[in-house]
Parts: C-alpha cells; sequence; structure tokens
C-alpha cells in the first residue's frame, strides 16, 4: 500500500519463518514494505530504529510471550495499530481490554487480513486514542476458519 510516496511499512513478529515467509511474500505483493522479526527482542530492535505503520503481532514466541512484547511495543510507540495473529485461543477479551486493533486466529484468511489492514493504517489518530483509553472502537476478530464465533451451548 503506498500513501503519498512511501510504502507502508508492516513489522511481522513470529517466530515461526515459514509463516514469517509467507506473510512477506504476499503482502510484498500488495505493495507494503514488509520488515519481519523471529522473535520479541529482534522486534523491539526494529521498532526503535525504524517507525513502522503496523504491526502483525504473533502471541506464542519464545523467550518473552507475545502479550509481553505487545505491552513494550505499544509503551513505546502507543499509537502503533497492532494486530495479533495467533493459534492460541480465548483471546479475544485479553486483546480488547489491552487495546489491540484488531485479533485473528490462524489459519489466517488473508482477503479479511488484507482489509484490516488497510483500516488500521487508515483508521484516525482519535479512534486509537479512544481505543487506547477503552472506549468502543470498531474491532476486527476473525476466529480460525470453520470456527463458530460464538459457542452455543444448548
Amino acid at each position: 500500500m503506498i500513501i503519498g510516496n512511501m510504502r507502508k511499512k508492516i513489522l511481522v513478529i513470529d517466530d515461526d519463518a515459514a509463516v514469517r515467509e509467507s506473510l512477506a511474500c504476499a503482502l510484498s505483493y500488495e505493495n507494503f514494505l514488509v520488515l519481519p522479526a523471529a522473535d520479541g527482542e529482534e522486534a523491539l530492535k526494529i521498532a526503535s530504529a525504524t517507525p513502522v505503520d503496523l504491526v502483525l503481532l504473533d502471541l506464542n514466541m519464545p523467550v518473552k510471550s507475545g502479550w509481553d512484547i505487545f505491552e513494550r511495543l505499544t509503551g513505546e510507540h502507543p499509537l502503533l495499530p497492532v494486530i495479533i495473529v495467533t493459534a492460541r485461543p480465548n483471546q479475544l477479551f485479553t486483546a480488547l481490554g489491552a487495546g489491540a486493533g484488531a485479533l485473528m486466529e490462524k489459519p489466517l484468511d488473508f482477503p479479511e487480513l488484507l482489509r484490516t489492514i488497510r483500516r488500521l493504517i487508515a483508521e484516525p489518530t482519535g479512534v486509537r486514542l479512544a481505543r487506547l483509553a477503552g472506549r468502543p472502537t470498531e474491532f476486527d476478530y476473525r476466529p480460525a476458519r470453520g470456527e463458530p464465533l460464538v459457542d452455543k451451548k444448548e
């Protein structure tokens, strides 16, 4: 995605090399500049050295948990939109409470991921601030394919 003459930068944090590479390939095809990171420390170094427009963050990470990385990243860059991308179940309320921009469960629905990325990159600062303050904002939640949105008990 290009706004002005600048390609938007997406920091992809995932310890699985295949996931990083597939996301990098697909997002590069959509004209995003992808900065891959295999762990939280690498991601924090990249985010400190290079302004990024959005983060895709896996929660299952070695050494530091994804939520620890989220806390550090958003503490240092509070307006940075973060999409939680995980195979870990039951993260919806944690993601909402933490101020994440979206939660998408693996396996990913790539068209939905792209739509969410574009929405969050274009999102006004006031909406991001409202999310950080705990006020209701648009939030994209995509459960894993084939999973029901709500568990119905009969």
